[in-house]
C-alpha cells in the first residue's frame, strides 16, 4: 500500500499524468456513471461518444475497468479517480504478488517481492507515459494466474496458506476454480492482456506438465481455462459476434501492428518512433535485470530451484519467451498464432516478465551478502525508471473537468475510429448537431434542415431510448443526433421500420409520413448478449459447485 501511494503521489502535486490512453478511460468512465444515474446499470452503448452520436465501445471494451472507474467516481471527485484507481490497481498487484511468493517463499521475501512486482519498470511507464489502467489492472491479476497454474493438482505444500484461518483445503477441483477465476477476471479487464495471459498460461501448464510428468496438470489445466472463457462470455460473445458491425480492423491501423513496434523498430512517424525508444528503453533494462538475477540465484543455489522447481522453471519459460515475443526473430509467431496480433506491441509482454522480474530479484537478493547495500541498489533503479517515465509524460490538472463538463452539458466527447460503425467516418459527423433533424424525402440527404417541414417534441433522450413526435406537413426524412447500429430498432407508430445509415458518417436516417408520428428507438438485447450471459451464469454455477467445500458424509 505504501509503495503504490508513493507511485501516486506526484498526483497530489502536478496533477493527472496524461498519458495516451487517459482522455479515453476518463470519458468511459463519466460515460458510464451518468448512465447508472440515468438507471442503466450495465451499459453497452456509450452515449456521449462521438460528440452525442454514440458508439458501440462498450460492448467491445472489457468491462471490469471502466465499471471500476464509474464506481470510484460515484465517491470521489473526478479529478482524483485516476490516481486512486492506480492506487487500487498497484495495492492489487502487490497483494497478489504476495500470495504468489508466499506460497513458497517466507514472509519478508514474499513482502519484497510483492512491492518489486507493484512498482516494477512496465507499471510506471503504464501509470505516468500510457495511462493504460485496464492493462495495469489486468497485469495486478496475472501473478494469481501463476499461482493457480502452477498449483493446480498439487499437494498443498506444509507452508503453503501460512495464517489462512479455517478455510477449507485445497483440492484439485478448488485449484481448477481459482485458475478459471483469476483468467476469467483478466479476460474482462482487458484484451490484449487476456491473448497475452492466455499464451503464457498453456506455456505455464506445458513447463508444469513436463516437470510433474503427468498429463492431469494439461487436462485439469485447459478445463479451468474453458470455464474461464464461459465465465467472461458475458464480454466475449458479444465481442467476437458483432466485429463485422463495426470498424474494428482499425486496432491494426498503420503505427499499432506488431511488426512496427518490436524492440528499437523506427516507422515513418516520429511520434511512434519516440514511443518505441521510451518502452524499448525500459524493456531492455527490465530484460536484463531479470535475466542477470535469475543467473545469479541459479549460480548461488537459492532454496526455491528445489522448493519451488516448478515455479522456477515456468518463470524462466515464461521470461525468455516474452523476450524473444519482443524481438522481430519472432515476427511468424506474430503472423502465424490465432489472435495474436490483436496485442499491437509487443513490448506489452513486459506484463507477463514483471512476475520473473520480482521473485528473480528478490531470490538473487536473499542469496548476496550485502543485501541492504543491493535493495537499496534496486531502489535506486526504480526511483530512476519512475523519473524517466514521469519526465516523458505530460502532467495536466484540466482532463477530468474538461471531460466531464463535456458530458454534463450534452456536448459529447470524441469517439474511437475502431468502434466506429462499418464503413463510416466518425470526423465527418456535425458537431452540435441538433437531436433530430427533418429534411424532405426527394432532397439530398447532405441537405438537412428543420425549416417549415414539421415540428419535433422530444418526450425522452436517454442513452438506450430515444421517443419524440413529429407534426410533418409531408413526407420527411428524420436524421437523428446517433449511429446507426444493428442493434437499434425504430418504431413509428407501433410499426418497427428500418433505419438507413448516412453513406459517409452512418448518422442514422429514416423516413416519416406526413402527419403525426410518434417513435420510439430503444437499443435492444441482441441474441449474441443474451448467449453470453447465459454462458457467464453457467460458468459461474459450474465453479461454485467445483470451490465448494463439499464434505462426505460417513457412512
Amino acid at each position: 500500500m505504501a509503495a503504490a501511494l508513493a507511485v501516486v503521489a506526484p498526483f497530489f502535486f502536478l496533477g493527472t499524468a496524461s498519458g495516451h490512453d487517459l482522455e479515453f478511460h476518463l470519458s468511459s468512465w463519466m460515460d458510464v456513471a451518468r448512465q447508472w444515474h440515468e438507471g442503466v446499470l450495465y451499459p453497452r452503448w456509450a452515449a456521449w461518444a462521438n460528440y452525442g452520436f454514440g458508439e458501440a465501445r462498450f460492448i467491445f471494451y472489457p468491462p471490469a475497468s471502466w465499471l471500476l472507474g464509474a464506481a470510484l467516481g460515484s465517491i470521489l471527485p473526478w479529478k482524483e479517480v485516476p490516481g486512486a484507481f492506480v492506487w487500487l490497481a498497484l495495492t492489487l498487484a502487490g497483494a497478489s504478488m504476495f500470495r504468489l511468493a508466499r506460497e513458497w517463499m517466507p514472509a519478508g521475501e514474499a513482502a519484497r517481492a510483492a512491492v518489486l512486482y507493484a512498482v516494477n519498470p512496465y507499471h510506471l511507464v503504464v501509470v505516468y507515459f500510457r495511462s493504460a489502467y485496464a492493462e495495469l489492472l489486468a497485469s495486478a491479476l496475472f501473478p494469481l494466474v501463476v499461482l493457480n497454474a502452477v498449483r493446480i493438482g498439487r499437494d498443498p505444500s506444509p507452508d503453503a496458506g501460512r495464517g489462512a484461518g479455517n478455510l477449507p483445503p485445497r483440492t484439485l477441483r478448488r485449484d481448477m476454480a481459482g485458475l478459471a477465476l483469476s483468467f476469467a477476471a483478466i479476460w474482462l479487464c482487458n484484451a490484449p492482456a487476456a491473448v497475452i495471459t492466455s499464451y503464457s498460461l498453456v506455456l505455464v501448464l506445458a513447463v508444469v506438465t513436463v516437470l510433474r510428468q503427468s498429463a492431469k496438470v494439461l487436462l485439469a489445466g485447459g478445463a479451468a481455462m474453458a470455464l474461464g472463457l464461459l465465465l467472461a462470455c458475458i464480454y466475449i460473445v458479444p465481442a467476437t459476434a458483432e466485429p463485422g458491425w463495426v470498424n474494428i480492423d482499425e486496432v491494426l491501423s498503420s503505427g499499432l501492428r506488431p511488426e512496427q513496434n518490436f524492440l528499437f523498430t523506427s516507422i515513418d512517424d516520429l511520434e511512434r518512433n519516440l514511443v518505441n525508444l521510451i518502452l524499448s528503453t525500459v524493456a531492455t533494462a527490465q530484460i536484463a535485470i531479470t535475466g542477470l538475477a535469475a543467473a545469479v540465484s541459479i549460480h548461488l543455489r537459492h532454496p526455491l530451484l528445489k522448493k519451488a522447481r516448478e515455479l522456477w522453471w515456468a518463470l524462466l519459460a515464461l521470461g525468455g519467451a516474452s523476450a524473444i515475443l519482443m524481438l522481430p526473430v519472432s515476427g511468424l509467431a506474430w503472423r502465424a498464432l490465432p489472435k495474436l496480433r490483436y496485442v499491437q506491441f509487443p513490448w506489452r509482454w513486459l506484463l507477463p516478465l514483471g512476475v520473473g522480474f520480482a521473485i528473480f530479484v528478490v531470490a538473487a537478493i536473499h542469496q548476496t551478502h550485502a543485501r541492504r547495500a543491493w535493495t537499496m541498489l534496486m531502489a535506486g533503479a526504480l526511483l530512476a525508471a519512475a523519473w524517466y517515465s514521469g519526465h516523458q509524460t505530460w502532467w495536466d490538472t484540466q482532463d477530468a473537468p474538461v471531460t466531464q463538463a463535456a458530458i454534463s452539458q450534452d456536448r459529447g466527447y470524441e469517439g474511437t475510429d475502431e468502434y466506429q460503425t462499418r464503413g463510416a467516418d466518425h470526423y465527418d459527423l456535425p458537431q452540435g448537431a441538433p437531436l433530430v433533424a427533418l429534411a424532405p424525402v426527394e432532397e439530398n440527404e447532405n441537405r438537412m434542415k428543420r425549416g417549415r417541414l414539421g415540428r419535433v417534441r422530444v418526450e425522452r433522450w436517454a442513452p438506450e431510448e430515444k421517443i419524440f413526435t413529429v407534426e410533418a406537413r409531408k413526407p420527411v426524412r428524420a436524421a437523428l443526433r446517433l449511429l446507426n447500429y444493428p442493434a437499434w430498432q425504430v418504431e413509428v407508430n407501433g410499426e418497427i421500420e428500418e433505419a438507413e445509415s448516412h453513406e459517409d458518417t452512418g448518422q442514422m436516417l429514416f423516413d416519416l409520413p406526413e402527419g403525426h408520428s410518434r417513435v420510439r428507438v430503444r437499443f435492444t438485447r441482441t441474441a449474441d448478449r443474451t448467449l453470453g450471459a447465459a454462458l457467464t451464469v453457467l460458468a459461474a454455477v459450474v465453479i461454485a459447485g467445483l470451490a465448494w467445500p463439499w464434505r462426505q458424509v460417513k457412512s
